[in-house]
């Protein structure tokens, strides 16, 4: 991205202005130089002295020379100001991965060049791109130009501001000081902590050297087809099912056999189990895709402030291929999920995610679910799932015992009455030791 700085015109050059004169501070000299000058010129009149008064109002005099001069030299302002350019690379990146920031400070005139030369630069980062740390920048001075470049390593999965730079400078005198930003803000997007996780063959139903399931298993004609939605390739549309049905279905997946995939996210409130969460799920997304699945992720929500994605596109299934990978397509719609602000919102996200799975035509045969500990009502609304779908699901079981471990333990009763594979696990638990007790566990 390159931030421009824009000239400002009218009553916003007002407003400019005042803005500039609010950053303006005195110096420890020029409180001395100023107060001193005050106190000898007072002193000069309560003598009678001429020579006194105009030697006192010396020290005032050069504070307000100091602060014109800094107004006048202000780096934001002016015909020609500096121009700021900031990228960071790689953008996205992965919790407790290394990304660098590389800012670009130029000046396109003499006059900018001679203001550059003399600017103290910092720059600012949110806590969870730094860890808390203080950003140490390899800082390079050319001819109308400053490079900073530092690494970023990001702590928790987000959306997070880097910038503006920080810019101060000083008087000559050293009797007045002003700070000003400069430049705009860029945005760094942090995908969830992933691991890599094995799918042995026949793992899961679906894989094409799996033995057939009878009657749960759908017809080479409708196991991958769903309906179509808009901005859906044409090519995809399956012309035979679609005339024998009155309604346009599409292709879910071009490789025979391998059925698409739903992960399904339920998540809590405290932010460890949320991180713990969504890292599982992207987790198993990412299994499937590498293992040719198309796959999508539903349930939970984008939190206020998220990067806008239509509806539709969330209920499109992901695949690995040319252009942007269903890896990055899938971590890309992880960063912005929150849970829902009460148990009744929660309960409406897996209402919704459960009506798109049982719709016709929803085009997906496997779900992996990550849950939680479900009300009497979601474990309802879960349950026709395990009937068209081959499920499994992970489902957070609390340490101590309480409401919530009982709730819990009902929760996996239930799925497996339903049809669905449901093992327990501890929030913070090795996401491998949870993905092979689920590929172990029996309805």
């Amino acid at each position: 991205m390159t931030p421009r700085i824009r000239r400002i015109r009218g009553a916003g050059a007002r407003a400019a202005r005042f803005a500039a004169l609010r950053r303006l501070r005195p110096t420890a000299r020029g409180w001395g130089t100023g107060l001193g000058g005050l106190v000898l010129a007072g002193l000069g009149l309560g003598l009678g002295s001429t020579d006194l008064i105009r030697l006192g109002l010396v020290g005032p005099l050069v504070v307000l020379v100091g602060a014109v001069w800094l107004l006048l030299v202000d780096p934001t302002r002016g015909r020609h100001p500096l121009r700021v350019v900031r990228a960071v690379h790689p953008n996205p990146v992965p919790v407790h991965g290394t990304a660098t920031a590389r800012v670009e400070v130029r000046a396109g005139d003499p006059s900018g060049r001679a203001r550059l030369a003399e600017l103290v630069l910092g720059e600012q980062a949110a806590t969870q791109l730094s860890g808390g740390l203080t950003l140490r920048a390899r800082v390079v001075r050319s001819p109308g130009q400053i490079t900073l470049s530092y690494p970023i390593q990001p702590i928790r999965r987000g959306r997070w501001p880097l910038g503006p730079l920080v810019v101060r400078r000083a008087d000559p005198f050293g009797v007045m000081r002003t700070r000003a930003a400069l430049g705009q803000q860029a945005e760094v997007a942090v995908w969830p902590e992933v691991v890599d996780l094995l799918l042995p063959g026949g793992a899961l139903v679906g894989e094409p050297d799996r033995v057939a399931l009878g009657a749960r298993t759908p017809s080479p004609d409708d196991a991958a087809l769903r309906d179509y939605r808009v901005g859906d390739d044409l090519r995809r549309v399956h012309w035979a099912s679609s005339a024998r049905r009155g309604q346009l279905l599409v292709r879910s997946d071009e490789r025979a056999g391998m059925l698409p995939a739903s992960v399904l996210l339920d998540l809590p409130q405290d932010r460890a189990g949320i991180e713990w969460s969504i890292s599982l799920a992207a987790s198993m997304g990412i299994a499937l895709l590498t293992a040719g699945h198309p796959v999508r992720l539903l349930g939970a929500r984008a939190g206020e402030g998220a990067a806008t994605v239509d509806p539709a596109v969330r209920l499109r299934h992901l695949r690995e291929g040319a252009g942007q990978t269903g890896r990055a397509a899938l971590l890309d719609l992880t960063v912005d999920l929150e849970p829902g602000r009460t148990p009744a919102d929660a309960d409406a996200d897996l209402l919704a995610a459960a009506h798109e799975l049982t719709a016709a035509g929803s085009g997906s045969a496997l779900v992996l679910g990550v849950l939680g500990p479900l009300s009497a009502a979601a474990r309802n609304t879960l349950a026709p799932v395990g009937d068209l779908c081959d499920a499994l699901a992970v489902v957070r079981v609390p340490s101590g015992a309480g409401v919530a471990r009982r709730e819990a333990e009902h929760t996996i009763a239930a799925l497996r009455r339903a049809g669905w594979r449901a093992c327990p696990a501890t929030p913070g638990e090795d996401l491998h030791t949870c993905w092979l007790r689920l590929l172990r566990t029996e309805r």
